[in-house]
């Protein structure tokens, strides 16, 4: 392709992009705007221009599917040998390549999750935990890491960021200091200590550094909003005393703060880099004018000195479509049962069910909606499940088609094409033209055949001349890059798993106070990241978009529950609050209500409040503790002539005995156990907690 033919067909924004093709730049690109067509040109124009060769590109990515998309891109365009990788795909291809050089030995081993090494750390503390626990303190171990907040500075980070914590902080901090321990003596480097390791290769041995900096010297970083200190750390090494340094991110989508993503290297890259060319992509192809404006009136509330600056106003594209829906249901039942049904609805209209989406804020949420979905029939994926690549049905389908390549199965289908050689082959699998009855087990199996079965379609589409070993070799590619094929289902996602994705319909549900935001966002930074929450939920509607809330959360609870404070004005049935109305519901939504330990959904139950999680959660309960709290309670009210509930419930005895409290402040801590109480009992019962005998 000539370099002038890269530039035609962009918009005038774009361009600018393509033709900013030296020194730092900074785009700052909205929601369907189309900053990947924007910076694959750029990168492209420069190549054919002559500026930089391919080779010498690196262009930094957050997930593998992105790196393969901007790669499958580039290649079209003319650079195909453009270096396009995540963060951790570049570096440990650095350290792997300059180990026997600079470290020599055998090569410490990658851990993918940290969560079987945090629960040894925990056993070697003689610290107890749950699944879900050892996983939020794995993800607090991460936060501190790509942070860079060591062991014996964790405690004072935590109270500086203000984090809620899924256990002591001195208990996690021990956790923090075993964990490194056993990763050093097993040999062991996890993601954030690869990043760590790399930068002080590139630090320590000018040597490398000179050769890294020789090999890539043009740098693009997509989503430079989510970019932690750790990451930054590494892109500065790598960069050295240059500048050519293209960025390209959206501050209304910082979503991420609570992982340690730092929004402020996108919003002060200005400062950073005096005179860097900043160009604004506001032009949103992907959804109606109807969209555009409930996204841009979500946003354009937003309060705070940076959000102010660097709100990107979005102007929509296409023709007009559907106005947004609002409802209003008296408990989630009847909300996720009327859902299920407009889903079904868009579905006999002609829209695809994998071209519909329902969102929610945190994945507790998820059970209502896969109920009410497979009792209306309506086929679904739960997004951030099992991978697909992953799943044993696809595992066999693709041993199958590789063994099909190899023995020349094409010629055996008498030259129908690829499209009955892939049937043919996951015939065999268990695939047929017609899905099962029902849902389950069986219906998730021909739904992942069937997705490979569509993907021979498309393939075929775009390459009539494709046969089974192309086809082989692009599921080989997805893999790789997890980039999975579109399952027909409607999509179930967090609002955090749906950033990056686009579907024509997005149902937002459960958009109430406490909820979203959430109820441990207090402080107005957080607030504010919980608004762009709902930005990112409704820019990923091409078409339709429907938000919803229910009043209670069970039928014939009480109807209390009030909608989310980000629709105020917006929607038909909310108006905007005074500023005491503001200050009294920020107020109630700091105070709680309460959530779940387990799952983090708020709580509304008066038993689920004394349990501190929801009834149907998991939880470690000490069978033989709740029995010795139970005879206890037996002989004190005995003794004193009272109720046995009077001393404590049987709901307060069983929240002490799932959570073992070991201190005074542990124990009043719980629901239930107030001042009275922790004078007349909390010695004896801290005595049986800790295995003692109470007097």
């Amino acid at each position: 392709m000539l370099a002038e033919g890269v530039l035609a067909g962009l918009d005038p924004e774009q361009r600018a992009v393509a033709e900013a093709v030296q020194g730092p730049v900074c785009v700052l690109a909205g929601a369907g705007t189309g900053k990947t067509r924007a910076i694959t040109h750029r990168i492209a124009y420069a190549v054919l221009t002559g500026v930089v060769a391919p080779q010498r590109v690196l262009a930094v990515t957050f997930t593998n599917r992105a790196a393969g998309e901007l790669r499958a891109r580039l290649h079209r365009l003319g650079a195909p040998g453009v270096q396009a990788r995540t963060f951790h795909a570049a570096a440990l291809r650095q350290l792997s390549y300059f180990w026997p050089r600079v470290v020599g030995g055998e090569p410490p081993k990658i851990i993918e999750s940290k969560i079987g090494l945090v629960a040894d750390a925990a056993r070697a503390c003689r610290l107890a935990f749950g699944r879900s626990e050892l996983r939020d303190i794995a993800a607090e171990i991460e936060w501190a890491k790509v942070t860079q907040h060591r062991p014996e500075d964790y405690a004072g980070a935590v109270a500086t960021a203000a984090r809620k914590l899924p256990a002591d902080v001195g208990d996690v901090a021990r956790i923090y200091t075993m964990y490194e321990t056993l990763r050093r003596e097993r040999n062991l480097l996890d993601f954030e200590s690869m990043l760590e390791l790399t930068v002080a290769v590139l630090t320590e041995h000018r040597e490398v550094a000179a050769q890294v900096r020789e090999q890539y010297r043009y740098f693009v970083v997509d989503e430079f909003q989510d970019v932690n200190p750790l990451q930054k750390l590494l892109l500065d090494a790598w960069l050295g005393d240059r500048d050519d340094l293209c960025v390209v991110g959206d501050p209304n989508q910082t979503i991420y703060s609570f992982t340690g993503a730092s929004p402020s290297y996108l919003l002060g890259f200005t400062r950073e880099h005096p005179g860097a060319k900043v160009v604004k992509l506001v032009r949103d192809y992907r959804s109606t004018p109807q969209v555009v404006a409930l996204a841009n009136g979500v946003i354009g509330q937003a309060t705070g000195g940076a959000a102010g600056r660097h709100v990107l106003e979005l102007v929509a594209q296409r023709p007009d479509g559907p106005e947004p829906v609002f409802a209003e249901y008296d408990d989630e039942v009847a909300e996720a049962d009327d859902v299920a049904r407009r889903a079904r609805k868009l579905i006999e209209e002609g829209v695809p069910a994998r071209e519909i989406a329902i969102l929610y804020r945190i994945n507790a949420q998820s059970e209502a909606y896969e109920s009410a979905l497979a009792a209306a029939g309506v086929p679904y994926v739960l997004r951030g499940a099992e991978r697909f690549f992953e799943r044993p049905e696809v595992r066999e389908a693709v041993i199958r088609l590789r063994g099909a390549a190899r023995a020349g199965a094409d010629a055996e289908t008498d030259g129908t094409g690829l499209i009955a050689t892939v049937r043919h082959v996951l015939s065999g699998a268990g695939f047929t033209d017609r899905p099962p009855e029902g849902t389950g087990a069986v219906r998730s199996r021909w739904e992942s055949l069937a997705a490979l079965a569509q993907l021979a379609e498309d393939i075929a589409a775009d390459d009539p001349s494709a046969g089974l070993p192309e086809f082989v070799a692009e599921l080989a590619e997805r893999a790789a890059a997890q980039h999975a094929p579109p399952l027909e289902g409607v999509t179930l996602a967090s609002l955090h798993a749906a950033k990056g994705l686009e579907w024509d319909a997005v149902f937002l549900v459960g958009l109430v106070e406490g909820t979203l935001p959430i109820v441990y966002a207090e402080t107005p930074d957080q607030i504010e990241e919980e608004r762009r929450l709902l930005y990112v939920g409704i820019t990923r509607a091409r078409e339709h978009v429907a938000l919803s809330w229910a009043l209670s959360r069970s039928p014939g609870g009480s109807r209390r529950r009030r909608p989310s404070r980000f629709l105020y004005g917006l929607a038909p049935m909310t108006t905007t609050p005074t500023p005491a109305r503001a200050e009294r519901a920020q107020r109630r939504t700091t105070r709680g209500p309460q959530p779940c330990r387990v799952c983090g959904r708020p709580l509304t139950a008066a038993i689920e409040r004394k349990l501190g999680r929801c009834e149907d959660c998991p939880a470690q309960l000490n069978e033989e503790l709740l029995v010795a709290l139970k005879e206890w309670r037996a002989k004190v009210a005995a003794e004193q002539r009272i109720p046995a509930y009077v001393v404590f419930t049987d709901a307060t005895l069983q929240a002490i005995a799932e959570r073992s409290p070991e201190t005074l402040e542990d124990l009043a801590a719980i629901p239930g156990v107030g001042k009275v109480k922790l004078d007349r009992y909390a010695k004896p019962v801290l005595a049986l907690c800790t295995g003692d005998t109470p007097n």
